[in-house]
């Protein structure tokens, strides 16, 4: 087991990059997008893994991983199960938070916006483009709620297998789908020696995305 000594040792020294102002675009979704794209080139591992922080009706904040699906002009896509806790907590009160930390680039970025829902047309499109087993654990996970046991799961699952057995894919159940998460504020964080790392804040007003640097 770790100790508190052990603990304190623990620490990486950052020393793969640097991030200057003149070196990123205008346009901060452009800019993850480079980014992004050099994940993928560095075989990240799950470079759209994120985290997604959300808030509950008593203020609680709450975070879990998600998967990053779509990325544009709209914002930040992603899918899960409307009735989960962070579908309920997005319902009432759509401001949240993701943050993606790829440690092989010593990057980090955080964005903070609004969720809305997708279109049911794009929430068809990319549920139909799922392995039949994901469609079919959609289906029968009754997300975040409590079960007596596995056995419960496995059940459902054995008898919806059944009875699509006959079909390559599913229709989309009425409770999953896709949310957009249009940002107002993303940081881009390049990690640096010494604990000095980079950190330019893009966020916007009146419709503009202005850029300054904070203090690691």
């Amino acid at each position: 087991m770790l100790n508190k000594t052990d603990i304190t040792d623990i620490r990486t020294e950052y020393k793969m990059g640097q991030l200057h102002e003149e070196e990123v675009v205008e346009d901060p979704i452009k800019q993850f997008q480079a980014w992004f794209g050099d994940a993928i080139e560095k075989q990240v591992m799950e470079p759209n893994a994120m985290t997604l922080s959300t808030v509950s009706a008593s203020g609680c904040p709450s975070s879990r991983i998600v998967l990053l699906k779509h990325v544009g002009e709209s914002g930040f896509g992603f899918f899960t199960n409307y009735q989960s806790r962070k579908g309920l907590e997005l319902a009432g009160n759509p401001h949240a938070a993701i943050l993606f930390f790829w440690p092989e680039l010593q990057r980090q970025v955080r964005v903070v916006g609004r969720v809305v829902k997708m279109s049911p047309e794009l929430s068809d499109a990319y549920f139909v483009s799922r392995p039949k087993g994901s469609q079919l654990g959609a289906i029968v996970s009754p997300q975040s709620q409590e079960i007596a046991d596995r056995n419960v799961l496995d059940v459902a699952l054995s008898t919806l297998e059944e009875q699509y057995k006959n079909l390559d894919s599913l229709p989309r159940p009425a409770h999953w789908g896709g949310y957009w998460l249009v940002p107002h504020e993303v940081e881009f964080w390049q990690g640096r020696s010494g604990r000095l790392h980079d950190r330019l804040r893009y966020k916007k007003q009146d419709n503009e995305w202005g850029i300054t640097r904070l203090a690691p």
